[in-house]
């Protein structure tokens, strides 16, 4: 790898508001704004609207739309056409 060319690799905190979630882990994302995590050191804190928190799909209150039976009513209103 070429050095000085590759943004910083370092410690980030993401927040998902929503759901009151946060999680560190490493990002080359920064903010000017900090937080104060559970180990005593203030990392950059980056907010997001969607996490595994609250995303439907892994909460489990995901909508399964039924395409069949929205036809098969559109069928019985309107006639086969």
């Amino acid at each position: 790898m070429n050095h000085g060319i590759h943004p910083a690799y370092r410690p980030v905190v993401f927040r998902d508001r929503s759901a009151e979630f946060a999680f560190l882990t490493r990002s080359t994302l920064s903010s000017s704004r900090t937080v104060e995590w559970t180990d005593g050191h203030s990392y950059p804190v980056i907010d997001v609207e969607t996490s595994s928190a609250s995303h439907p799909v892994y909460t489990g209150k995901a909508r399964i739309l039924d395409t069949a039976g929205r036809i098969e009513q559109y069928h019985r209103r309107y006639g086969q056409g």
